[in-house]
């Protein structure tokens, strides 16, 4: 049982990569980017995942994961942050490979845009005092607009995308906060957040999964356009 979170993430992994090679997709050209576009998103995810960990506002289950640690991070919290971006950005590009026309017109992604970060904001000031609510909702408030400002493309197309990632982001959440299992992997501090679950899910978590994916995706972008153009 202790290997349970391990397999989850090589699991969410494993068909992505083995795709990669796809003769179609060559998936495998966007590595430079994506590795990089993926330490750089940890820069911000790991120290609040260490900072929230310390201060008990979320926490892991011992059973369900190997003893090493870093930072005060089970080791498979760090794949994590590797495993479930590659996931998610390969789950992206395919699609948008498959249904080229798959995305919002731009005024209904600035509509979109600026109607959530509204809500979000609004949320924000009456709930300032739980701590996973804020932070995450805070910093989505700051990168929907600069993605909006620099690549609204990218916006078109991923508000569609997300909503098939939460396919599987239901499954493997789901499992992660207890669906399925007698406990759950990752504990969270109800003090902390909303209180609002999406069957064992804190609603919290859909809006960090975007907000984590977004960052990959829009950083990928930025270094192929700025960097890494032949």
């Amino acid at each position: 049982m202790n290997h349970l979170y391990l397999l989850l993430n090589l699991g969410s992994l494993s068909i992505p990569f083995l795709f990669s090679f796809h003769p179609k997709l060559k998936f495998y050209n966007k590595w430079k980017s994506l590795f990089i576009a993926i330490a750089l998103t940890m820069l911000i995810f790991i120290p609040w995942d260490i900072i929230f960990t310390k201060n008990g506002i979320w926490g892991f289950n011992d059973i369900y994961f190997l003893e090493e640690r870093l930072l005060g991070l089970p080791i498979e919290e760090w794949l994590f942050f590797i495993c479930i971006p590659y996931a998610c950005v390969f789950t992206h590009y395919a699609l948008i490979y498959y249904f080229p026309s798959l995305k919002l017109r731009k005024k209904n992604t600035t509509i979109l845009t600026q109607v959530s970060v509204a809500i979000l904001l609004l949320l924000c000031l009456v709930y300032y005092d739980k701590w996973y609510t804020f932070v995450n909702f805070l910093y989505a408030i700051i990168l929907l607009p600069i993605v909006l400002k620099y690549n609204i493309e990218l916006l078109q197309k991923y508000f569609l995308t997300f909503l098939v990632m939460l396919i599987p982001f239901f499954i493997v959440n789901g499992i992660l906060t207890g669906s399925f299992i007698e406990n759950e992997v990752v504990w969270y501090n109800n003090s902390e957040n909303l209180g609002v679950r999406l069957f064992t899910i804190p609603i919290e978590d859909t809006i960090y999964a975007f907000t984590l994916i977004l960052t990959n995706l829009f950083l990928i972008e930025f270094l192929e356009k700025k960097l890494f153009q032949k």
